[in-house]
């Protein structure tokens, strides 16, 4: 079976699955459920609160990472290994 075949059976399968007539499903066919909306109420609440707490996080930022003047970084950069670095400049030893 190749891939244009595949596709074209999937292609006549939902054709036939959105061509049935509606009044066959059942009376709760289409309506929203209660449960629904807590779904996405609750998806709403939390997307709320990772955004406030990136914010957040990102507000205790330094506004730039000063190689000259390290002191706005330096609480962060303490116990920060330097992994290979051998000057002030970044450059890396041989």
């Amino acid at each position: 079976m190749t891939i244009a075949s595949t596709m074209t059976l999937a292609a006549t399968e939902a054709a036939l699955i959105l061509a049935q007539n509606p009044n066959e499903t059942g009376p709760e066919f289409g309506k929203a459920s209660p449960f629904g909306l807590v779904v996405i109420l609750c998806l709403l609440a939390a997307t709320a609160l990772l955004i406030r707490s990136m914010n957040s996080r990102l507000r205790k930022l330094p506004t730039t990472f000063d190689r000259d003047f390290p002191a706005s970084d330096q609480a962060a950069d303490e116990g920060t290994d330097r992994g290979g670095v051998d000057d002030q400049r970044g450059v890396a030893r041989e």
